[in-house]
């Protein structure tokens, strides 16, 4: 069942999402169903009082709710983990903070994806081989481009949703199984538009 997607433009929601811990908290609970505070100073490294303080600040903003308890345990889930920050266009505030916001999202990942091709060289060949990059030109109209990015959005939900089982329940996951983030772009080449 694909849940529903959580769509956000308010500058502030935006904002509120753009911190390093923040930000680091949402992929913690990403990967599992729900985790407490401490749970997330265990996997961030950060302490439970200020993983506790951006949890209620992601609260704020509903991007994650306090989940059932669990006798005096007190654990915390995504909102939705489907969600789509794009920018109100007829807002200027929301398409500064919506820009912001996309450029930290890339360096974060880029980040992510240079700490993998660091170690690679020491990966078993069937993780290198399993994971790719792949980078294509080509001239088309908005139209086009919306439909590649609605393509690479419904591939990424087919999986998230076949797999989220495994996220829910940690004893249905391989034997070898391992994190892995998928990065979907597309953007228009000022560069190569400006010479043309």
């Amino acid at each position: 069942m694909t849940e529903k997607r959580q769509r956000i433009s308010d500058p502030q929601s935006v904002r509120a999402l753009a911190h390093p811990l923040r930000l680091e908290l949402m992929d913690v609970l990403g990967m599992e169903s729900e985790l407490t505070a401490t749970q997330c100073a265990e996997r961030t490294g950060e302490s439970v009082a200020s993983c506790s303080f951006h949890l209620r600040m992601l609260a704020k903003y509903g991007y994650v709710e306090p989940a059932e308890p669990r006798g005096r345990e007190k654990p915390w889930r995504l909102a939705s983990r489907s969600r789509e920050i794009g920018p109100d266009h007829d807002d200027p505030a929301s398409l500064h903070e919506v820009s912001m916001f996309a450029q930290l999202i890339v360096d974060r990942e880029a980040d992510r994806l240079k700490r993998w091709l660091g170690r690679a060289s020491s990966e078993p060949q069937e993780w290198t081989e399993a994971t790719a990059m792949s980078t294509s030109s080509m001239w088309l109209t908005a139209e086009e481009a919306q439909e590649i990015t609605t393509a690479v959005t419904e591939l990424h939900t087919r999986f998230a949703d076949r797999f989220r089982d495994r996220r829910d329940d940690p004893s249905r996951r391989p034997a070898g199984a391992r994190p892995v983030h998928l990065l979907g772009a597309s953007s228009v080449d000022v560069a190569a538009e400006a010479e043309s």
